[in-house]
């Protein structure tokens, strides 16, 4: 595994890139060196007591079956809510409803659960009576870069937002004031090359990479430089004469040759493809080992593989209408939306297909003009910086210094871009009324909860339009109508993004948005691979699918995993199970 491992490990990376694994497969290496060890998750979908088969939760819990070794799994959601009832409890009574709801609304995003985490294991950096008892502590997940320039600012949060300060990540530092000398230290310990190494982990795949790099760019300007670089899930170079294999390997190489230079300039560790799930210690310890190919045994794959035309059968139906891709980073949200797209101008359909990705990437996945089909662009960094300005020009003409850089530093949050580009995508929202708008997007609950709450454009309509507003109809009431809007969740059939997906349609269903569907895309179960260490693989997606059909989404399609990147009309097309071919 990982050498000269200092006292302090934090594994970061998306989620499906196998930190947890990572995680576990060290924390048992260490130990089994004869090493004291505690292993923390923060992660939200942890799964580390399934890993090891024992009930961890909340409270240091020894392995037994690891001496040295014991791990703890620190609740987010849990300790989010104990966290806002902390901030919200004393308010009660104080302040109006309508505050009230805005600032509980402020609490309720992913920078709330992730700082409330924070809280919960500033302990195991800063208390000597903990961190005295073992050799390491290994950290599943890392906080982000832009948590921690949080937690460094000055000032006095609670005093911005009594002032009128009401961005969307400032509410969670309201109650920090006296944690500030506890979260310094423990800022200080992350920043300590010589106790603290972070671990960013990655598959080897482009966008992976890329997300990668843009991670260890922003922990290494805050200071923290001390980092290793895991590349996860790496395919074994005999193909075996299976052509997926072929084209994995071959795909593989190229995203590691175009690596960032200063990525790939960290220290590495590479981690190969397994046949198995990394569950059991037996499974853990074979991590590093390279995979014996001929003791890879395939199993029977799951049989109930829905395509991807079945959906937009069921689309097609109402003539026009907006479809919405929803999902994880790197789950293949912009291909589904332009495979969607593509199919419907195919069958005669005008359609306008609008993403967030860069111009030239979609023109090179489209390669060429595609009849009934307009693509539009929507460019983040321009309407992210229009936002920025507009907010600062707004809200923070009348602060003072100290709170404008604060509000500055909020709209540093990913957030901010996030509800810049919701609020382009509802400009072009209308067109769905004519002909089939399709969007690449990612909104969450909590954003679309923001915008409804602190931008007040759906209340304001309503009640500035008196008795007309039984004729109107806002964005937000478009998405939460489903005659209007078909919002699909695309996943991967793995544990981490399964769950990450069921999070992401609780969140919208928090805001008044039922998903109508799910997609479950690069799926080696609906390929017929034979090569043994995929067709392995692809059995394991069973308990992932059976989920989504079962407990999930009462319609649903799988797309198989595929050899070549889907690149022009005809290979978009094929993703939906129809014949690659134009009409």
């Amino acid at each position: 595994m990982f050498k000269d491992l200092p006292k302090f490990v934090f594994l970061t990376g998306k989620g499906g890139v196998g930190k947890t694994s990572l995680a576990c497969a060290t924390a048992v290496g260490l130990a089994d060196a004869g090493k004291r060890v505690l292993l923390v998750s923060t992660d939200p979908a942890s799964n580390v007591g399934q890993v090891f088969g024992v009930e961890i939760g909340n409270h240091i819990t020894p392995i037994a079956a690891v001496p040295g070794l014991e791990a703890m799994e620190i609740d987010p959601e849990a300790a989010a809510a104990e966290y806002r009832d902390r901030i919200v409890g004393p308010m009660r009574g104080v302040l109006p409803e309508k505050a009230l709801k805005g600032v509980e609304e402020q609490l309720s995003g992913a920078c709330t659960t992730e700082i409330a985490a924070f809280d919960e294991f500033t302990a195991l950096l800063t208390d000597d009576a903990v961190t005295d008892r073992y050799d390491h502590i290994i950290f599943d997940t890392a906080p982000t870069g832009h948590t921690i320039r949080l937690l460094k600012l000055p000032g006095a949060w609670s005093g911005f937002l009594e002032t009128g300060g009401d961005a969307s990540c400032l509410g969670p530092l309201a109650g920090l004031e006296k944690q500030r000398t506890r979260y310094a230290a423990a800022v200080d310990n992350l920043s300590d090359a010589a106790r603290t190494r972070l671990i960013v982990v990655a598959r080897p795949r482009a966008s992976s990479l890329a997300e990668a790099a843009r991670t260890s760019r922003e922990l290494a300007g805050i200071g923290i430089a001390n980092q290793h670089l895991a590349i996860n899930g790496l395919m074994p170079e005999d193909a075996m004469g299976d052509a997926l294999a072929g084209a994995l390997i071959a795909r593989d190489r190229a995203a590691l040759d175009g690596m960032d230079k200063a990525l790939a300039a960290l220290p590495q560790s590479r981690f190969w493809l397994r046949p198995e799930n990394l569950v059991g210690l037996d499974a853990l310890r074979r991590m590093a080992a390279p995979v014996d190919l001929a003791a890879a045994k395939a199993r029977q794959p799951e049989a109930d593989l829905p395509p991807l035309s079945a959906l937009v059968d069921d689309i097609e139906a109402a003539g026009k209408g907006l479809v919405m891709t929803m999902g994880k980073g790197g789950v293949g949200k912009t291909t589904i939306a332009a495979a969607v797209a593509v199919e419907l101008a195919a069958r005669g359909h005008e359609v306008l297909l609008t993403t967030t990705d860069p111009a030239a990437h979609l023109t090179e996945t489209l390669a060429g003009d595609v009849p009934h089909l307009t693509v539009s662009r929507i460019d983040p960094e321009v309407e992210t910086r229009a936002y920025r300005d507009h907010i600062l020009a707004t809200k923070g003409a009348s602060l003072d210094a100290q709170g404008r850089a604060m509000l500055e530093e909020d709209l540093r949050s990913p957030c901010t871009e996030e509800i810049a580009v919701f609020q382009a995508f509802s400009r072009v929202i209308r067109e769905a009324g004519r002909k089939f708008v399709v969007m690449d997007t990612a909104p969450t609950g909590h954003t679309l909860l923001l915008l409804d709450a602190t931008g007040s454009y759906h209340r304001d309509v309503l009640r500035h339009a008196g008795e007309s507003a039984t004729h109107m109809t806002t964005p937000m009431m478009r998405l939460q109508d489903p005659a209007q809007t078909k919002i699909l969740i695309i996943t991967l059939p793995e544990t981490t993004p399964v769950l990450e997906a069921a999070r992401l349609q609780e969140d919208l269903r928090r805001a008044g948005i039922t998903p109508w569907g799910w997609v479950v895309n690069a799926s080696l179960a609906a390929t017929g691979t034979t090569h043994p260490i995929l067709a392995a693989r692809a059995a394991t997606e069973a308990p992932e699918l059976a989920k989504v059909r079962e407990n999930l989404s009462t319609r649903h399609a799988v797309v198989p995993m595929q050899a070549e990147d889907p690149v022009g009309a005809d290979r978009l097309r094929a993703l939906t199970g129809r014949e690659p071919a134009l009409a």
